[in-house]
């Protein structure tokens, strides 16, 4: 006997999606409508059409060119956090116990990171990385590398990577955790039986069982690190120069710093578009390809 269907429920979600529908769309629209103007101050805009967009997409503006090297900075460091996290999350998780005591001490030491503010994380970086009285800084020192992130670009885009990748690598770990624990021992046993290996075991069955978790980790982690702004500005302000000026912290540089809406608006709407369509591929390709998979 087939259930009854009943769609009553969706009444108790309609005020929430409501509520985030409205609290989502007025700074959207506002968004928008500042991207299609000019302001010349005392808050008189002026109409500007796509002016902001065509400018932006041109490499050879200037708003284009610092658009463009922003944009590359900021997809080179989500590229190294994704190449570094991901399989160090696996890797922490394949060796995590899997029962007794040390699963409830490994599992709340690998969230503490993740409960620190983002500022906070900059400031303890800040001061780690410090040649005279951080542990990282003056650590190297002491070894005879001359390490400043304030002054070498290398120095500066190492400690930025090395920050996310302590602050968010957990976030992976326990993802990839659950995945592991989700795996029915009935594998494990039948490769026991067939004499498999600790890699083939990874390859043909604890891989393939985590792919839908590391689908959202990776998705997760690129939407996190491509906008990321708290974390590197505390620690670098941008700098060197615009070394670790990624597209946040040029966004904000230039609808605060330089009070330029219209561009920052342009920008801002660009810069979602971009993360929404790499989403979406990844996304996309990945469930067709474990849908392939298991048919």
């Amino acid at each position: 006997m087939a259930k009854p269907h009943n769609d009553r429920a969706w009444f108790l979600v309609l005020p929430v999606v409501a509520l985030v529908a409205f609290s989502a769309l007025i700074p959207v629209m506002t968004v928008v409508n500042y991207s299609v103007q000019d302001t010349f101050g005392n808050n008189q805009f002026f109409w500007n059409g796509t002016a902001w967009f065509q400018e932006l997409l041109d490499p050879s503006t200037d708003l284009g060119g610092r658009f463009f090297d922003a944009l590359w900075r900021t997809l080179l460091f989500s590229g190294l956090c994704l190449l570094i996290e991901i399989p160090l999350g696996i890797a922490v998780a394949l060796t995590l116990p899997r029962q007794g005591w040390g699963v409830a001490v490994s599992l709340v030491v690998l969230a503490l990171p993740l409960l620190i503010p983002w500022n906070v994380v900059g400031t303890i970086w800040q001061v780690f990385g410090r040649g005279d009285i951080g542990l990282l800084g003056a650590g190297l020192q002491a070894l005879g590398i001359n390490y400043n992130y304030a002054q070498n670009a290398f120095d500066a885009w190492a400690t930025v990577v090395a920050m996310d990748v302590w602050h968010w690598t957990s976030l992976v770990v326990l993802l990839c955790y659950a995945g592991l624990r989700a795996i029915p021992d009935a594998y494990y046993q039948a490769a026991k039986i067939d004499g498999a290996g600790a890699w083939a075991i990874f390859r043909a069955i604890q891989l393939p069982k985590m792919q839908r978790v590391l689908t959202i980790a990776v998705l997760l982690r690129f939407m996190d690190s491509f906008m990321i702004y708290t974390e590197p500005f505390v620690v670098t302000g941008g700098g060197p120069g615009n070394a670790t000026t990624f597209l946040s912290i040029d966004l904000v540089k230039i609808a605060l710093g330089q009070f330029d809406l219209g561009k920052a608006a342009a920008m801002s709407i660009v810069y979602n578009l971009i993360i929404l369509t790499v989403c979406w591929i990844f996304f996309a390709t990945t469930t067709r390809g474990q849908s392939e998979a298991a048919q």
